[in-house]
């Protein structure tokens, strides 16, 4: 039974300028500030950033990942309030969601969802609501 308060497994993503790649070819978003340090750095950015919903798909997987069935995820959405810098290395970008139920009612779950890079919120009002039976 799912209850409010419940805290669903945490989940750690790492993104590399590879995966930045990958998204862009399946996306089509081939923005350079998510491969070129140059034009990252022009346009007054930290450095090469994650798509805002590569971000966002990778967070609702904490979710997705907790349900028995996905197809229970009725409503999903986030706001983006810092962006995931990815270093040009091996080791990537670690981003860290968690989760916890905050309401129960009518046959639905809201979940709230933190993500975080480091110590910077990624994400902010960070929300999915899923069926529970």
């Amino acid at each position: 039974m799912t209850e409010v308060g419940t805290e669903l497994p945490p989940l750690t993503v790492t993104l590399r300028r590879e995966d930045l790649v990958r998204y862009a070819g399946a996306s089509g978003d081939f923005n350079p500030i998510h491969w070129n340090d140059r034009m990252a750095a022009a346009l007054g950015l930290p450095g090469v950033i994650a798509h805002g919903m590569l971000t966002m798909a990778s967070a609702v997987r904490v979710v997705t990942d907790w349900i028995d069935d996905p197809a229970d995820l009725v409503e999903y959405g986030v706001r983006f309030t810092k962006p995931v810098v990815v270093p040009d290395d091996d080791k990537g970008a670690s981003v860290t969601f968690t989760a916890k139920v905050d309401k129960v009612a009518d046959g639905l779950a809201e979940i709230d969802i933190t993500a975080l890079a480091g110590e910077e919120k990624v994400l902010g009002r960070a929300r999915a609501v899923v069926r529970v039976r």
